[in-house]
C-alpha cells in the first residue's frame, strides 16, 4: 500500500486543465525526464466517460459481464485489477490513492474538484480560461501562453522546467490525504 518509496517520502502532484490542453502529452514526455533521474513514477488519471481496458470478448471482459465485482488478470508482463461499481460512488482521490504501492511521485491528472496541490497545464489555443484564479490548489502553470499571475509560469515546452516545477510543488501523500478530508468523511 502507499507510504515510503525506498526510504523517501511518497509525494504527489496533480496536473489540472481542461479537455485538449495537452496534459497527457506532456506528461508523457515529463516521466521519462523523472525516470532518467531515477525516481519511480505513477499516474492516477481520472476519466470523465465509461471506458474499459478489457477487450469485448476475452475471459475476463465475460466475467465482468457476468457480474464479477472484481477481476484480476496476471501474466509474466503486468497484473491489473478492474472493479465494476455497479451504481456505488466513484471513489475519490484519498481512496485511490491509498491503494498506489509506493513511488517516489504520483501525478494525479485530472480530479480538478479535488483540494490536493496542482500544476496547470494552459493551452491558449484551447480557447478556454485558466483555472488558476479559481482554484487555490494551483501552484504553478505551465503555458505557451502570456499570463498575468504572481504564480510561478513555465514553458508548456520545457520539459526540465515543468518537471522541476512539478518536483517542487508535490507534497507529501499523508498532507494529500489531509487536506483531501471532507466533514462527511469524519466518523
Amino acid at each position: 500500500m502507499a507510504g515510503e518509496a525506498g526510504g523517501r517520502q511518497m509525494k504527489v502532484i496533480g496536473l489540472a486543465g481542461w479537455s485538449g490542453a495537452g496534459k497527457t502529452t506532456l506528461l508523457t514526455r515529463v516521466i521519462p525526464h523523472f525516470i532518467r533521474q531515477e525516481l519511480r513514477i505513477s499516474v492516477i488519471k481520472h476519466a470523465h466517460h465509461s471506458f474499459d481496458v478489457d477487450v469485448p470478448g476475452k475471459d475476463s471482459w465475460v466475467h465482468r459481464q457476468s457480474g464479477a465485482e472484481e477481476v484480476l488478470v496476471s501474466s509474466a508482463n503486468r497484473w491489473a485489477l478492474m472493479r465494476e461499481l455497479r451504481g456505488v460512488p466513484e471513489p475519490r482521490l484519498p481512496e485511490l490513492l491509498k491503494k498506489m504501492s509506493p513511488v517516489d511521485l504520483v501525478v494525479v491528472e485530472g480530479f480538478k474538484s479535488e483540494p490536493h496541490r496542482k500544476i496547470e497545464v494552459y493551452r491558449k489555443a484551447n480557447g478556454k480560461p485558466p483555472l488558476f484564479p479559481d482554484d487555490p490548489a494551483i501552484a504553478g502553470i505551465a503555458t505557451d501562453a502570456a499570463l498575468e499571475t504572481a504564480l510561478p509560469v513555465v514553458q508548456l515546452d520545457d520539459i526540465p522546467a515543468v518537471a522541476a516545477m512539478m518536483w517542487q510543488f508535490a507534497i507529501p501523500l499523508e498532507e494529500v490525504l489531509a487536506a483531501c478530508v471532507r466533514p462527511a468523511d469524519i466518523p
